[in-house]
């Protein structure tokens, strides 16, 4: 018959394990959850694609003053209803398209080119100010920001050669100066005043704390300032506070390569970081990862056209709540929206 266990060894099976046994057991534990976010920081953020053959939704009727005809639109705004205002550039007003329309509604200027308060001069880019339902225009050959209200006009900035805007979640109002090649910033009702310098300002050149002609503007959550430096061929990040910029896109010479621009216009960049530049000289938005070398073409890239897949000169683009494209297609004087891909 079988000796009865000790009753020692008994108790010492059934002990909570301490010690040495419960360090070794976190440490397992603690490089498991490391290597599990190791993976996660590796994997890429989730691309977006759209569909190649865009919709036209505005203009695309030819040449013209009509109400469902643009000349050249340059910079576009689209709101939380997914209407599209258009800097509509050679005929010197701005337009807002509803959702679906046929032909858009003029909403600021389009009483002939001039310095009139109620006239444009080439406007180069529009946004709304959705705190005040008020548009805010970029009056390029009157060298001015004007807001429009209900009819009613009140110019918030003058001698300016003002081509890019931007609103930050303050309120706050950016704008780029491409003769002075800077972007300053001005606090809500104080537009009385010079504003902030916070990209550039120091002359024109190609050094990191220098810009050369820039166009449109982009402001993130942290309030760091994308800016498409036009003769540069490249897209800079200022940091808040920051004396110099880093390069984000391009800077390596005009060209189709895919690590280069010609001629970057309309700058978004989203949550993840991903920043959309309109390519201009090469007729298609490209998509810029944060430190990555090179881009990857979005839509467009299919020669100077004006069929469905091809772009002739954007100049700007906007995307809506669910995602969808939109691009400003300057040569064919339409608005191309290219639809997600879910």
């Amino acid at each position: 018959m079988p000796e009865p266990e000790n009753k020692d060894n008994i108790k010492q099976s059934i002990r909570p394990q301490t010690g040495s046994s419960v360090f070794h057991r976190k440490i397992v534990l603690i490089l498991i959850m490391t290597a599990i976010l190791s993976l996660i920081t590796i994997i890429e953020p989730k691309s977006n694609k759209w569909k190649q053959n865009a919709i036209t939704v505005a203009g695309g009727n030819g040449h013209g003053q009509q109400l469902n005809q643009l000349i050249g639109p340059f910079g576009i705004f689209t709101d939380k209803n997914n209407n599209i205002f258009i800097a509509d550039h050679g005929n010197h007003r701005i337009v807002e398209w509803k959702y679906n329309a046929k032909e858009g509604q003029i909403i600021a200027g389009g009483n002939g080119k001039g310095n009139r308060m109620d006239q444009l001069n080439y406007p180069r880019d529009v946004i709304v100010d959705e705190q005040t339902h008020s548009v805010i225009i970029a009056d390029w050959e009157n060298r001015r920001v004007i807001q429009w209200l209900n009819r009613t006009q009140r110019i918030l900035i003058d001698n300016i050669d003002c081509y890019g805007l931007a609103m930050d979640k303050n309120g706050f109002l950016y704008v780029s100066d491409a003769v002075k090649n800077e972007v300053r910033r001005w606090k809500i009702a104080e537009y009385n005043n010079e504003g902030i310098i916070v990209a550039g300002g120091n002359r024109r050149g190609d050094y990191l704390n220098l810009l050369n002609f820039p166009t449109f503007i982009f402001v993130d959550e942290d309030q760091s300032v994308y800016v498409s430096d036009h003769e540069n061929r490249r897209v800079m990040k200022w940091i808040k506070d920051a004396k110099e910029g880093t390069i984000v896109a391009g800077g390596n010479g005009g060209g189709d390569n895919l690590n280069q621009l010609s001629n970057p216009q309309g700058v978004i960049v989203n949550d993840l970081g991903q920043i959309y530049v309109v390519d201009y000289g090469n007729d298609r938005i490209i998509r810029w990862c944060e430190g990555k070398e090179e881009g990857e073409i979005v839509v467009g890239g299919n020669g100077h056209g004006n069929q469905s897949n091809q772009l002739n000169g954007p100049t700007d683009l906007s995307f809506d709540d669910e995602g969808n494209l939109y691009v400003a297609d300057i040569g064919n004087h339409r608005i191309q929206k290219f639809e997600i891909i879910l």
